[in-house]
């Protein structure tokens, strides 16, 4: 026992140093004015995964943790496509989502925005075209943006889903 807690007086701490502010996320305050201001209400999101690796959910799912805190912005998943006000698609469309993906488009109301997520939804990544995927996201529905990146960053999807709303909001 001596020997154990004389190694960890000698070696120190090793855990990561806590992470450096990222000035490319908006501050909460911020993000929830800008919500709330273009929609007047809380964002609500529809994700569809089409046929991913999973790795951009898994950066999804980091956007509801204590560091992005997506709900407290105002911004949450909803179930239905009906309560959507954005879609996210995340994978290359394989040929037996093809007709979910349609329907849920369908189903959401008027605007509909629609976000091609990593570099397999914008362009169909290394799967492309084939006898089991149909490609990009924008080759089954319209789109309005797509993030780059296998995956992309919490704060990229973060900054691209701010981007769309305001653009939208724009346009109306």
């Amino acid at each position: 026992m001596f020997n154990t807690l004389s190694r960890m007086l000698h070696t120190g701490l090793l855990t990561e140093p806590l992470p450096v502010p990222n000035e490319a996320i908006p501050a909460l305050e911020t993000l929830q004015k800008d919500v709330l201001g273009i929609l007047g209400r809380a964002l609500c999101i529809r994700h569809v995964d089409a046929g991913s690796c999973n790795g951009c959910e898994l950066e999804i799912q980091a956007l509801t943790n204590p560091y992005y805190n997506l709900e407290g912005a105002g911004i949450k998943f909803v179930a239905s496509p009906r309560h959507a006000d954005l879609l996210l698609v995340t994978g290359p469309v394989s040929v037996n989502m093809e007709e979910a993906l349609k329907r849920t488009y369908d189903a959401m109301p008027d605007p509909k925005l629609v976000i091609a997520l990593g570099d397999c939804g914008a362009c169909g990544g290394v799967f492309a075209k084939s006898y089991a995927s149909r490609g990009s996201v924008a080759s089954v529905i319209p789109v309005n943006n797509t993030i780059a990146g296998c995956p992309p960053s919490p704060a990229a999807i973060l900054g691209c889903i701010l981007q769309t709303v305001r653009s939208s909001a724009v346009e109306a």
